[in-house]
């Protein structure tokens, strides 16, 4: 029966330190091509925290990685080259993101997130860009999602 490691490492800089080591070295695998592995697959996340499972099969000593997406906020901040978001989002806008933006991150976290259509996935997108303090095309988000919700009503 396979173990299973669960942690956060920043895209491609994972390191062979004391978590990972007394994690995986009672279940025999090398260590080194552990982290070599998650380094080389979460590199496109660099300065993002990324989730990754490491599954241990102890009787072949195989291992296999399951990399999760970087949370919403830390797309978004990234596509905004910002480090950190608003700390009064509904008065101070720190940034900004395109719609376009908005759109590729929803499709990216793909059943990450709840909802059926990729219209709501946007509007959870959009809806993070109001906690972040993040304008979207130069508009308040709000408004944005309001603008969105009325055009499809329309129909």
């Amino acid at each position: 029966m396979a173990v299973e490691v669960s942690l956060l490492v920043e895209g491609g800089k994972a390191a062979a330190g004391a978590t990972l080591g007394s994690a995986l070295g009672p279940l025999g695998v090398n260590v080194g091509q552990v982290v070599q592995k998650i380094n080389e697959e979460t590199r496109q996340f660099s300065g993002m925290r990324v989730p990754v499972v490491i599954r241990v099969d102890p009787n072949s000593k195989t291992f296999t990685l399951v990399i999760g997406r970087p949370p919403v906020a830390a797309l978004l901040l990234k596509e905004a080259g910002k480090e950190k978001g608003s700390g009064k989002p509904k008065g101070e806008v720190v940034g900004d993101v395109s719609l376009d933006a908005v759109k590729r991150i929803a499709e990216a976290k793909g059943n990450d997130l709840f909802g059926r259509s990729l219209e709501e996935k946007m509007n959870q997108v959009l809806g993070t860009c109001v906690s972040l303090g993040l304008s979207v095309g130069g508009e308040d988000p709000r408004s944005v999602l309001k603008s969105r919700v009325a055009a499809r009503g329309a129909r």
